[in-house]
């Protein structure tokens, strides 16, 4: 980028037109002859900030991203680099660097996945929410599990107590899943499961129905989240150590791209950094980072990354800075496409393209008059469209009371269908693009990014980082200074520190215990009924194959040392998750992490 003169330079109210490298005459001559009288009849000051917030030193409203990035008053050709040309910055979708996308005709020969997340309950419920959303317009399913099934325990485990259920489904065994797509083809719908340190877990069981059901697993689709590192920065449901967790997730790698070529064995996940607090540009650079991190550990294990790269997917968190999103997007696919052929060499076309799911920000959507909320996803799932996300989903209103209700999610969903056939923004490839300010903003979050690359360079990659935890300090420090401006008033949101009502909450979907008591039931029916030698033995087979070291395997095999036809054995035994993940525990041990000051 070029380089600006400061603001603060002067305190004239129209300095910052100096901030460029070479305001052009007529922008000068505009300044003076046109801005400087309207600014005299009305100041500039944010909107909604009390007097004396948000102003620099010489009294000038300041104005930012919600992340912090400083937006000018107008945006003109002097803010893009002298030697900006359309075809090295900007270019062709469908074509490097891909800033408008990675096909050609956008969304005018296939729309975004709709893909709702859902799960609760049991996985009886759940299937009928799934088939529920199906009916009404869902093209893609997304699993939310419970959070025992999150952290490896069975729901009859004394530590699953309280929350079998609660916050998405509960998955004990083989025998949960196979009701969870009772009556769906998994041939002809994909299917997203949000799913990290038992992710191998969840998609052998997965990969099991669909041999059930006659599938082919060469023709079945869809994404295990099973990103591992941002547990340890942002989410915290983490259970081994980070150097055997990346094992298990290089495992499915090499497993996926010999059988399940058309599945995505990971979905790097920016979603929950952005939730657990970051800015933006940290949601982008971590996200990307890991990216890096995943790829670098692939290849030490002897594959090739044109084999398994393809099949790296991401997911982004949609918030309320509407361009600062978009501009987000954007970058990932520039800075994706540059470190995919320039550092790692890649040859194929289809490992340079960025494929992302987004989903709308559940951390940005209140209690307080939810119903506002509505709006909200409405403008983030527009971001996330403008910015050419592959899949979607569309938060409830209802997020922060409880999960969603059917109407809640039908309105949701609605959202989505209103955009894609109402709006008009699917007919044009990348609309904005050109845009002086989305491009200058693309600009900095790309250069941003790449400084802190360099960061997690020096510290010997995003592992070594997470040991010294500076990615969380790094989030906890920025999920502070927002924190700060909400309650200063610096940055306004609606319903909360401004525009406030005494309101009644919606009516909203209970949990109740009897999910557990169900669950609990069907195990003991289950230990009951399947042979116990046999679980044994797979389980002891399992632990043999994770104590081993890893060593390349020929082209048409996967390493003996690879745990993946281990936990498929097990699973196809009805072993239960709590029993495969312990067996793993007593090879690998837990995680603590260390304390971020």
């Amino acid at each position: 980028m070029a380089e600006r003169i400061p603001p603060e330079v002067s305190d004239s109210p129209i300095a910052d037109i100096d901030e460029q490298r070479r305001p052009s005459m007529s922008e000068k001559a505009w300044a003076e002859k046109t801005l400087l009288g309207s600014l005299e009849k009305f100041p500039e000051k944010p909107i909604g900030a009390p007097t004396g917030v948000n102003q620099d030193e010489h009294g000038r409203a300041r104005f930012t991203t919600i992340s912090g990035i400083p937006v000018r008053r107008l945006y003109t050709p002097a803010d893009l680099p002298e030697d900006w040309d359309y075809e090295r910055y900007l270019g062709y979708p469908g074509q490097p660097p891909f800033t408008r996308g990675i096909h050609a005709t956008g969304y005018r020969g296939k729309l975004f996945t709709m893909r709702q997340f859902s799960g609760f309950a049991s996985p009886e419920e759940t299937n009928r929410r799934y088939k529920y959303l199906l009916e009404h317009g869902g093209s893609g399913l997304s699993v939310a599990f419970d959070l025992p099934t999150l952290m490896g325990y069975d729901s009859d485990h004394p530590a699953s107590e309280g929350e079998v259920g609660k916050c998405g489904v509960a998955i004990d065994s083989l025998a949960d899943m196979e009701i969870l797509f009772q009556g769906i083809d998994l041939e002809k719908t994909t299917v997203s499961m949000t799913i990290n340190s038992p992710a191998s877990i969840m998609w052998a069981m997965y990969l099991v129905v669909a041999e059930k059901q006659g599938a082919d697993w060469s023709k079945i689709s869809g994404t295990i989240q099973n990103d591992i590192l941002k547990e340890y920065i942002a989410q915290k449901e983490y259970i081994y150590p980070p150097a055997p967790s990346m094992r298990l997730v290089v495992d499915t790698f090499e497993f996926g791209s010999r059988f399940t070529p058309r599945f995505n064995t990971i979905s790097i996940s920016g979603y929950h950094i952005r939730e657990a607090g970051s800015t933006a540009l940290q949601e982008l650079a971590f996200t990307l980072y890991d990216g890096v991190e995943y790829v670098e550990w692939a290849r030490r294990r002897g594959l090739e990354v044109d084999d398994f790269g393809p099949r790296l997917s991401f997911f982004f968190n949609a918030h309320n800075d509407f361009f600062e999103e978009i501009a987000k997007y954007r970058a990932a696919r520039k800075i994706w496409y540059r470190v995919m052929k320039e550092h790692f060499g890649a040859k194929a076309e289809r490992t340079w393209l960025m494929r992302f799911h987004t989903q709308t920000a559940g951390v940005s959507l209140p209690a307080q008059q939810p119903m506002n909320n509505i709006a909200r996803v409405a403008i983030q799932a527009l971001a996330a469209v403008l910015g050419g996300t592959q899949s979607l989903h569309t938060d409830a209103y209802d997020e922060a009371l409880a999960l969603p209700t059917e109407d809640a999610a039908r309105i949701a969903l609605r959202t989505q269908q209103i955009i894609a056939y109402e709006s008009g923004v699917t007919q044009t490839v990348d609309p904005l693009g050109g845009a002086y300010f989305l491009e200058n903003l693309t600009l900095q979050m790309e250069e941003g990014a790449f400084k802190y690359f360099d960061k997690l360079d020096a510290m010997g990659g995003m592992v070594k980082a997470i040991e010294r935890g500076y990615p969380q300090k790094e989030i906890a420090e920025a999920a502070y200074q927002y924190q700060r401006a909400v309650e200063a008033k610096e940055k306004i949101i609606v319903g909360v520190n401004e525009f406030t009502i005494e309101d009644e909450p919606p009516n909203t979907l209970y949990i109740d215990e009897s999910v557990a008591r169900h669950q609990a039931a069907k195990l003991k029916t289950l230990r009951r009924d399947r042979s116990g030698d046999q679980v044994r033995r797979r389980l002891e087979a399992l632990k043999k194959a994770a104590a081993r070291e890893n060593q390349k395997a020929a082209a048409d095999e996967v390493s003996s040392a690879n745990t993946m036809p281990y936990i498929i054995d097990a699973v196809r035994a009805y072993a239960t998750i709590g029993e495969i993940c312990d067996a793993l525990r007593d090879v690998y041990g837990t995680y603590t992490e260390v304390s971020v000051t």
